[in-house]
C-alpha cells in the first residue's frame, strides 16, 4: 500500500506537473502567435500606404490626372494596383473630393460607386486635406515619402484597410496647391488574400475572420480595432499548442507504464523541452529575419535606429559622446555590373566581416541596404579616436577582395556626426553623417569627413550651382581648360599634357571640379562639356612639341553611337594629328562590352588615336583582365602611389601593374606624385610617366606654353 500510494501520489502530482506545464506553455504559444498577427496587421497598414506612394509620387501620375488620361490613370493607378500589391479598390479624388476614377474587384466602375465607401473614407479624406492645406509634414521619413491617413473599416461588407495618399510630383518641378492635390484611396480587404497568407506562410491553421468573437474549441482571436477604438472583427484560429501535444502524446505511456510514473516523467519533460525549444527558436528565427540584415546578418536599419536612440537617450545622464559613420563603398556598382549580382553579394559580405573586426562588441555595425553601411561607435574618447577609426576603414577597403574568382579593388567613403555635438536626435545625427559622407564622396574617393555647420551650406550652394553650370557651359570664357603636364621619368622631359576642365563662376570664383563635374553626370552636361574641354585643348594643343594631349572621356560619351564621329570631326577642325590624341577612360567603361562603346574604340583606333585606362587598380580584377582591354597605356591611381610607406602593401601593388604592363606591351602613368620619395621610388620601379603636383599642378594655356618654350631653349643649349 505504502508503495502504491507513493506510487499513485507521484502519478498523480506527475500528471499535475505535466497538465500546468502544458496549460503553461499553450499560453505562451498563444501569446506570441497573437503578437505575430499584430505585427501582420501592422505591417500590412504601413504596407499598403508604401504600395501607393510607388505610383502617387510621380511627375507622370500627375500630369496624367490633370489631363484626364483615363487609360494611363487605369493602366498605372488602379489595374496595378489589384494586379501588383492586391488592392481590392481604387479611388482618385480630385481637388473637391469628388471621384473621377474607380476601380472594384478587378475591373473598372463608374464614379458614382465611390458613394459605399464615402462614408468610411470621407474623414480620412477631410483630415488629409486640412494636413495638405498647412503643410504638414509630420511622419515624412526617406521611407514614407508623402503624408497619409489610413484607418481600418468595414467596405462593401468586408474587413479592410483604407489609406489615402496626395498624388504629387517627384520632382519638385510641377506646380501644386496645397490641400488641392488629386487624392489616392487603396482599399485591401482583410478576408481575403490576408487569411491565405496566415495559413501558408505563418502556418496559423485554420485562419478566418469573423465579425463576432465567437470561438470554437481550441480557438484564438484577434480584435481589429480602428483608429477610433471600435472594434469591427476578429481574426480567428487554431492556435499551435506544443504543450497539449505532447501530452496527448504522452498520455498511452503513462496508462501503460504506470509503474515507471518517475521515468516517464523523465521522459516527458525531455520530450517537452525539446518542443519548447523548437519553439524557441522559431521565435528567435522570426526575430532575427525582422531586426536583421538577410545577406551580411547584420542588424538591419529598424534595429540600428533603436540602438541608436536608446545609446542617445543614456548620453545627457552619462555624459560620454558617440559617433555615427555613415559608410558607402566607391565603384560597387561597377562590380555588379561586370560580374554580377552574386558577385556583388559575396564583396558585402566580406566587406562585413571586416568591419566587424574593426569594431568592438560596444559598437553597432549595421547595414542600410545596398552598399550603405553605417557604425555606432560608443564611448568615444574625441575627434582622434574616430579619424584613426576612419583612416583604418579607408586602409581595409583598399585591400582587394576576391569575389568570383578575381581580385576586386573598391574602396569606401565615409561621413561621420558625433553627438551631442551635433544634436542628440537620431535622424537629425544620421541626417548630418549622411551630409559629411556626400562631402567626402566630393573630395575623392577613399576619403572621409566630420560634419561641420558649413557643409549644409555647401548643399544649398550645389543646388544654385545646377542653373548656373548650364548658364556656364553657354557663355563663352567660364568653362576653362588648365593642362598638367606628363614628364618622362627617366630624363624629366615633357612629354604630353592631360586637358582639365576648371569652371571660374561669375560671383562664387573657381569651382572645384570634384563638384561640378559629378553634377554634369547626374544633370546630363557631361557629354556637352566634354566636347567642349576635347575642342579647347585640340585648338590650344595643335602646334605644341608635345607627344600627347590627354582628355578625359566618360561613359556616357562613349556609349553615344555619334562619338567617334564627333572626335574625328573635332580633328579634322583644329587640325590635330589624331596619332597625338589620348583618350582617357575608366575600366569599368570599357568592360560594359557594350556594341556602341566597342564600335567608337575601334572606329577611333583605326585612325591613330591612343587610349589610357584610368584610375587602374581601383575598380575591379584589374590584373586579370588587362590583356582583354584596347588600351596603350595605363594610369596608376594616385592613392596607391599616396600609401608609398604605410605598409599596406601599395609598393608591391604598383611594382605588380607595372610589370605586368611591360610584359603586354604597355605604357604607364604614375598619378598625384607629390614628394621627391615617391618620384624616385617609381622610377626605380621603372614607370614610364609621372604626373603630379611635385612636378607641375595643372596650369592655363600660358604657363603652359611657358613651359614648353623654356624646355625647348633648355634643349637647344
Amino acid at each position: 500500500m505504502p508503495i502504491t500510494v507513493v506510487t499513485l501520489i507521484v502519478a498523480i502530482v506527475t500528471a499535475g506537473l505535466l497538465l500546468w506545464s502544458a496549460i503553461q506553455t499553450d499560453r505562451v504559444a498563444v501569446s506570441r502567435q497573437k503578437s505575430l498577427v499584430a505585427l501582420i496587421v501592422s505591417n500590412l497598414e504601413s504596407g499598403v500606404a508604401h504600395d501607393q506612394e510607388s505610383v502617387t509620387v510621380w511627375d507622370d501620375a500627375v500630369n496624367a490626372l490633370r489631363s484626364r488620361d483615363a487609360k494611363w490613370i487605369d493602366t498605372n493607378l488602379g489595374s496595378w494596383m489589384h494586379t501588383y500589391f492586391g488592392h481590392d479598390q481604387v479611388y482618385i479624388l480630385d481637388a473637391n473630393d469628388a471621384p473621377v476614377y474607380a476601380f472594384v474587384d478587378g475591373s473598372i466602375v463608374a464614379s458614382s460607386s465611390y458613394r459605399s465607401a464615402s462614408p468610411m473614407t470621407a474623414p480620412l479624406v477631410l483630415n488629409l486635406r486640412a494636413r495638405l492645406k498647412r503643410e504638414d509634414t509630420d511622419g515624412v521619413t526617406e521611407q514614407v515619402l508623402t503624408i497619409g491617413a489610413s484607418d481600418m473599416a468595414v467596405i462593401s461588407g468586408h474587413p479592410a484597410i483604407v489609406s489615402v495618399k496626395p498624388v504629387v510630383s517627384d520632382s519638385g518641378h510641377i506646380a501644386q496647391i496645397p490641400g488641392e492635390e488629386f487624392l489616392h484611396v487603396a482599399i485591401r480587404y482583410l478576408d481575403g488574400s490576408l487569411l491565405t497568407l496566415l495559413r501558408q506562410d505563418y502556418l496559423l491553421e485554420g485562419a478566418r475572420f469573423s465579425w463576432v468573437n465567437k470561438l470554437a474549441s481550441a480557438e484564438a482571436s484577434y480584435p481589429l480595432v480602428d483608429r477610433s477604438g471600435s472594434t469591427i472583427g476578429f481574426f480567428v484560429w487554431q492556435p499551435y499548442r506544443p504543450g497539449t501535444f505532447v501530452l496527448f502524446q504522452l498520455v498511452p505511456i503513462l496508462v501503460a507504464l504506470c509503474g515507471l510514473v518517475l521515468g516517464g516523467v523523465i521522459v516527458a519533460l525531455r520530450a517537452l523541452r525539446r518542443r519548447t525549444l523548437k519553439l524557441i527558436e522559431s521565435e528567435d528565427r522570426i526575430f532575427q529575419l525582422a531586426h536583421n540584415d538577410l545577406l551580411t546578418a547584420l542588424p538591419n536599419r529598424g534595429q540600428f535606429n533603436d540602438r541608436l536612440a536608446d545609446a542617445l537617450s543614456r548620453l545627457p545622464s552619462t555624459g560620454e559622446q558617440l559617433a555615427v559613420l555613415y559608410l558607402d563603398l566607391d565603384r560597387f556598382k561597377q562590380v555588379n555590373d561586370t560580374f554580377g549580382h552574386p558577385a556583388g553579394d559575396e564583396l558585402l559580405r566580406e566587406f562585413a566581416d571586416r568591419l566587424r573586426r574593426l569594431t568592438t562588441e560596444a559598437d553597432t555595425v549595421a547595414r542600410l541596404g545596398g552598399d550603405e553601411f553605417i557604425i555606432i561607435k560608443r564611448s568615444v574618447a574625441g575627434e582622434d579616436e574616430v579619424r584613426t577609426l576612419c583612416e583604418h576603414l579607408l586602409e581595409s577597403a583598399r585591400r582587394p577582395f576576391q569575389v568570383a574568382g578575381a581580385q576586386v579593388f573598391v574602396g569606401v567613403s565615409v561621413g561621420a556626426a558625433f553627438a551631442p555635438r551635433d544634436g542628440l536626435e537620431w535622424v537629425e545625427l544620421v541626417r548630418k553623417a549622411d551630409v559629411a559622407l556626400y562631402h567626402a564622396k566630393a573630395r575623392g574617393r577613399s576619403s572621409y569627413a566630420f560634419f561641420a555647420t558649413e557643409m549644409d551650406q555647401t548643399l544649398a550652394m550645389r543646388k544654385g550651382l545646377e542653373q548656373d553650370l548650364r548658364s556656364a557651359l553657354q557663355a563663352p570664357g567660364q568653362i576653362q581648360v588648365y593642362y598638367q603636364p606628363l614628364y618622362t621619368a627617366d630624363t624629366n622631359r615633357m612629354a604630353g599634357v592631360e586637358a582639365l576642365a576648371r569652371w571660374s563662376h561669375v560671383e562664387r570664383g573657381w569651382v572645384a571640379p570634384d563638384l561640378f563635374v559629378p553634377l554634369a553626370e547626374e544633370m546630363g552636361l557631361v557629354e556637352q562639356l566634354g566636347e567642349l574641354v576635347l575642342r579647347q585643348a585640340c585648338l590650344d594643343a595643335v602646334h605644341w612639341p608635345i607627344e600627347t594631349l590627354a582628355v578625359n572621356v566618360s561613359a556616357l560619351q562613349l556609349n553615344n553611337p555619334s562619338f567617334a564621329m564627333k572626335v574625328t570631326s573635332i580633328l579634322l577642325e583644329t587640325q590635330m594629328d589624331p596619332r597625338r590624341l589620348e583618350l582617357e577612360v575608366t575600366e569599368s567603361t570599357l568592360s560594359q562590352h557594350r556594341t556602341e562603346c566597342q564600335q567608337n574604340v575601334e572606329a577611333l583606333r583605326s585612325i591613330g588615336v591612343r587610349f589610357a585606362l584610368d584610375d587602374f587598380g581601383t575598380g575591379f580584377s584589374s590584373l586579370g583582365r588587362l590583356q582583354t582591354l584596347e588600351v596603350d597605356r595605363i594610369k596608376i591611381d594616385r592613392s596607391f602611389v599616396q600609401g608609398f610607406g604605410h605598409s599596406n602593401g601599395d609598393e608591391a601593388i604598383v611594382q605588380a601593374i607595372i610589370d605586368l604592363a611591360r610584359a603586354t606591351g604597355l605604357s604607364t602613368t604614375a598619378e598625384g606624385v607629390e614628394t621627391d620619395s615617391q618620384c624616385d621610388f617609381l622610377r626605380k620601379l621603372g614607370c614610364d610617366q609621372l604626373q603630379g603636383f611635385l612636378l607641375s599642378r595643372p596650369v592655363p594655356k600660358q604657363e603652359i606654353e611657358n613651359l614648353i618654350t623654356g624646355a625647348t631653349r633648355r634643349a637647344s643649349a
